[in-house]
């Protein structure tokens, strides 16, 4: 069966009442991940890599000495609790395990008496093997610009705080697909990560091609002016809630402008500082945006880009911690904000950067 994800259209015509803003109209694909069981052939979110079995798998150098969240389990341990914590949900009275999963704990368990008997690696030991985050193939998300006969977008991360910024470190890989004949079957996993969140749930996908306006932050000085004043929205005849006259931006942004949740291409989310554009250190270029990695697919001032099939959800009451059908990845990043991830338009193999906002 095909993952389907529908967003319904705006409420108002971004162009109808702002025709100026045409220009800046921005194509992007919303990724709408949801849990599944995904393979190395699908484009996924925490799901398996196609990895090829000769090639190393990516470690992360970095010391990880510099922040400890005091959390202690690894990314295994992190699935177990959801999963847990997901059957207590479906019966609140019921066994949280099947039998065949009660002795897959034990064996677990078994398994990390004998590693906390040895004592933990210390990070600044030894290196520290990337988390799966993304895995996108070129057939799914046609926006993507791969390098040469590359079709196929890897995106991990190093389940540790890094400064200067306190996330994440990320790394990039493009690769063919058809150049993957043995594929590695059991990567190396990280001893901890420094919080459940950094621990990416394994989703299906379900991509939809859209069209974003810019941020009323991205937007120039006269246009900032023009969206906020309510007199143009009066005059344009649009149904507009009275409760937004005194600050009309906050409706565009919040119904018209760039999309919410895991995103490729489209324009930046911003909120947390003022636009901050990137350039690549290589060419000089202003870098653009790849992919959106998302702590929540909607919140309470963008439920309305919930799409027709999780509408109920996104408006009943009384979600659990942890299982919000706004963040099926169970990704949080920074304070339940955005990682987003640029590259080069010159060429995406030049380095990528990230910013959390």
């Amino acid at each position: 069966m095909v993952l389907v994800r529908t967003t319904p259209p705006r409420p108002v015509e971004v162009t109808a009442v702002f025709p100026e803003l045409a220009p800046l109209a921005r194509p992007a694909i919303r990724l709408h991940p949801r849990p599944g069981s995904p393979s190395v052939r699908d484009s996924s979110v925490g799901g398996p890599l196609l990895w090829p079995a000769e090639e190393p798998w990516p470690h992360c150098e970095d010391s990880h000495l510099h922040g400890d969240s005091g959390f202690r389990q690894s990314p295994a341990e992190v699935r177990l609790d959801r999963h847990s914590r997901a059957q207590r949900h479906e019966d609140p009275y019921g066994p949280s395990f099947t039998p065949e999963e009660e002795a897959a704990m034990e064996q677990k368990a078994a398994r990390l008496a004998e590693r906390l008997d040895a004592g933990p690696p210390w990070p600044a030991e030894c290196p520290v093997p990337l988390l799966p985050v993304a895995q996108l193939y070129l057939r799914d998300v046609t926006l993507l610009r791969p390098p040469g006969e590359a079709n196929l977008l890897q995106v991990l991360w190093c389940p540790y705080d890094h400064e200067p910024d306190w996330k994440p470190a990320t790394a990039v890989f493009w690769r063919s697909a058809a150049s993957v004949v043995d594929v590695l079957a059991t990567p190396p996993e990280p001893y901890e990560a420094n919080y459940p969140g950094y621990v990416p749930e394994p989703c299906l996908l379900a991509p939809e091609a859209i069209t974003e306006y810019p941020d009323s932050l991205d937007l120039s000085p006269e246009s900032r002016q023009v969206v906020g004043d309510w007199s143009r929205w009066q005059a344009a005849g649009v149904d507009v809630d009275s409760s937004y006259a005194d600050y009309p931006a906050e409706f565009y942004d919040g119904n018209l402008a760039d999309a919410p949740g895991w995103k490729v291409g489209g324009w930046p989310p911003w909120g947390r500082t003022d636009p901050y554009r990137r350039y690549c250190v290589v060419c000089d270029a202003q870098m653009v945006p790849l992919l959106t990695i998302a702590s929540f697919e909607w919140d309470g001032g963008t439920r309305g880009w919930a799409p027709y099939e999780d509408r109920a959800a996104a408006y009943a009451a009384g979600h659990r911690a942890g299982l919000s059908p706004a963040q099926p990845t169970r990704v949080e990043v920074g304070s339940a904000d955005n990682m987003q991830l640029y590259v080069c338009p010159t060429s995406p193999e030049h380095p990528h950067t990230d910013l959390i906002q």
